[in-house]
Parts: structure tokens; C-alpha cells; sequence
């Protein structure tokens, strides 16, 4: 896929202690892509996320997001930028003492400056956005089901109408069905909302369903980033097992016959 790059992550280096987990990592995220990130345990890749969005500072390396140096700009500027970034984190994060509707409401509260009352409004319309039922909003993170507690993460990840969608392993803990609908429900905000899609996952059906392009990262930087066919054909131990197993071949041949697939 060609095309504006708005993430480039570049000569990347994360060590802990003697560890390094990332060497002269390099990678883009292309505007109104979803891109998929896999690899083995161990191989960083919540650690990437973390630093592209500026919660861990690289060892050495640049991370541009926008054309602009994110750790480099000035703390105002910085929160400009990040107001742009939508963040669904593996288990939700919901605060477990808000309603669902306070916790989409909060980050309009406190980052767009909106009243209570119409921070909240403006959070029924994003609840209905992902498809969640009229009433959840009142109910509390531990009433809801593991796919409802999913959809209002997602919810409050697009309160501030985000240029570019985090997720990681979204699809985790969630049953083939729950999983299937949530991975529409991407594609269908990715190209309702001009979003784009970086993804942490390990769910083949979710690479093979929705991914533009997928990153395998290995040997601690990213072996290869391209469409899936080039991947799963790339010469490499891991990426041969995963893709090639008893799952790699069943979510291939799903993707393949549902109609509309990539």
C-alpha cells in the first residue's frame, strides 16, 4: 500500500537493562489503512505501541507522527497531537466507579472542555455509534459482557473523533461471533470516519478479515510489512508456523469465501 505516511517509526531501539527487545526498528502507518501487528511473545509489540504513542520514551530512534517528532514538541503542542490518537486498550481500562456513559463522557470533559451534560449527549451519540444498546450507558463496566465492555472502550477511544485508532488485541477474550461482528464493526468506523487502524493482534481471523497490511516483528525489529499473501510467503520459521498451521490455513479459507472479504 502506497500512500501518506502519518506514522514513521524509525531506527527504533527499546533495551531494558542488558535486554533489547527493539534494534533499528522501522515502520509507517499509511492514512486510511488498517495495519496489523503480529509477532512472538517477547518480540515487543505492546512496547512499540507504547512508544509511538509517547508513553515510553525510545532508547534511540525516532517516532514521527503527522510530520512531527512527538517527544521532541513542546508539552501543548504534544496534547494537541495526542488528541488526535483514540486508544482501546486490551481489557477496556474502564474506571470500574463510572458508568459506561461517564467514562465515554470523561475525555470531552476533560480535554475538550465540554460540560458534564453535554459531554454526556455528545457520549449516547458515540455509545450508538458502536452499536451498543439503549440503557448501557447507565449500566457500570462490571455489568456488561466482555464484547459490551469492548464496544464502550471503543466508545470512549472515539470521543474526540481521533485521526488515527489504536487497538490492542481488541478481539482478545471475546467468542469467534463477538469477535467476527467487532472486526466489522473496524472496518465499518475505519471507512465511515476516514480513520486509521493500528493493531495489535494475534487473531487470524482479524488479519485476514480486515488488515491492508500486516508487520510481523521478529529478530527484534519488523521482518517484513506488506499485504498478507507477501507475508505468509515470506521465509521465515515463525511466520511459517503461524501462518501456515491448522488456524492459519482455517482463517484463510474463511476469509476467502465470506463475500466483501480483502
Amino acid at each position: 500500500m502506497t500512500g501518506e505516511a502519518i506514522i514513521e517509526v524509525r531506527n527504533l531501539v527499546n533495551r531494558f537493562g542488558a535486554q533489547t527487545v527493539h534494534q533499528d526498528l522501522a515502520l509507517d502507518l499509511y492514512r486510511g489503512e488498517v495495519l496489523g501487528v503480529v509477532g512472538g511473545s517477547g518480540t515487543g509489540k505492546s512496547v512499540l505501541l507504547r512508544s509511538i504513542l509517547g508513553l515510553r520514551r525510545a532508547n534511540t530512534g525516532t517516532v514521527r507522527v503527522f510530520g512531527e517528532e512527538l517527544l521532541s514538541l513542546p508539552a501543548e503542542r504534544r496534547s494537541q497531537l495526542e488528541r488526535r490518537f483514540g486508544v482501546l486498550y486490551q481489557r477496556g481500562a474502564l474506571f470500574s466507579s463510572l458508568t459506561v456513559t461517564e467514562n465515554t463522557a470523561l475525555p470531552l470533559i476533560e480535554h475538550a472542555g465540554l460540560t458534564r451534560a453535554a459531554a454526556e449527549r455528545l457520549a449516547q451519540v458515540k455509545l450508538a455509534l458502536v452499536g451498543l444498546p439503549r440503557g448501557a450507558g447507565d449500566k457500570y463496566p462490571t455489568e456488561l459482557s466482555g464484547g459490551m465492555i469492548k464496544r464502550a472502550a471503543l466508545a470512549r477511544a472515539l470521543a474526540l473523533e481521533p485521526d488515527i485508532l489504536f487497538l490492542d488485541e481488541p478481539t482478545a477474550g471475546l467468542d469467534p461471533i463477538g469477535a467476527a461482528a467487532f472486526d466489522q464493526l473496524i472496518l465499518t468506523l475505519r471507512d465511515a470516519l476516514g480513520l486509521s487502524v493500528f493493531l495489535v493482534t494475534h487473531d487470524l481471523d482479524t488479519l485476514y478479515t480486515i488488515c491492508d497490511r500486516v508487520a510481523v516483528l521478529a529478530e527484534k525489529r519488523v521482518l517484513v510489512a506488506d499485504r498478507l499473501d507477501v507475508v505468509a510467503a515470506t521465509d521465515n520459521p515463525w511466520i511459517h508456523e503461524y501462518f501456515h498451521g491448522p488456524r492459519g490455513r482455517a482463517a484463510e479459507q474463511a476469509a476467502s469465501g465470506a463475500p466483501g472479504s480483502n
